[in-house]
């Protein structure tokens, strides 16, 4: 133990400040929001959270520990929204339902959370240690989705969600509520598989 009362290499909040670890993983999340990965640092980080700048590195190895941290903690949040959507479905048309709900309202609360969802998948394309996230961020949605669906309806659902949501968010055009709800029934119509394509 040293003289701050703490047993090397431990990461344990102090007694007198609890909230503290938590406060600066909200705070790397508020700072990539609005300077995104690359302008993030450990000084702009602890002056959001309002704590001294060695307070990063006392509860963090280092700045890829708590962008990991902040990004599992925001996936976690957003995948909690889907599934807790998807588990709200009584049948298959109130689950078809709720993924046309899920394009249109998004599970993605502002343009904030847009960012972020951004940041991160630009982080894990460039550096492979960030995809265990992205990973696992899709893994519960398609389990959420498989409640309802057969595997490979899943996939395309997956895939329609995430390009659809994106689109939406990016262009900014009216999105026809009866246009996705009809792209969702033509995935979801039929769970048997179809012809192979010709020379497969």
């Amino acid at each position: 133990m040293d003289a701050g009362g703490r047993t090397p290499g431990s990461r344990l909040g102090r007694r007198n400040d609890p909230d503290r670890r938590d406060r600066i993983i909200d705070a790397c999340l508020e700072v990539v929001s609005r300077a995104g990965v690359a302008g993030t640092s450990h000084r702009k980080v602890a002056a959001e959270a309002g704590v001294p700048l060695g307070a990063t590195t006392y509860y963090f190895e280092g700045m890829d520990d708590l962008l990991a941290e902040a990004f599992t903690r925001f996936a976690t949040t957003v995948s909690d929204r889907f599934e807790r959507r998807m588990a709200a479905a009584a049948d298959p048309d109130a689950a078809r339902g709720a993924v046309v709900a899920i394009v249109l309202e998004g599970v993605l609360g502002d343009d904030r959370e847009l960012v972020l969802s951004h940041e991160l998948h630009t982080l894990a394309a460039r550096e492979p240690a960030y995809r265990s996230i992205t990973t696992a961020w899709v893994r519960r949605n398609r389990a959420a989705l498989g409640r309802h669906f057969d595997p490979v309806t899943v996939r395309a659902l997956d895939a329609l969600i995430e390009g659809l949501t994106t689109r939406r968010a990016l262009d900014r055009e009216a999105r026809d509520p009866g246009e996705v709800a009809l792209a969702v029934a033509r995935i979801t119509r039929d769970d048997r598989p179809g012809p192979a394509p010709a020379g497969a």
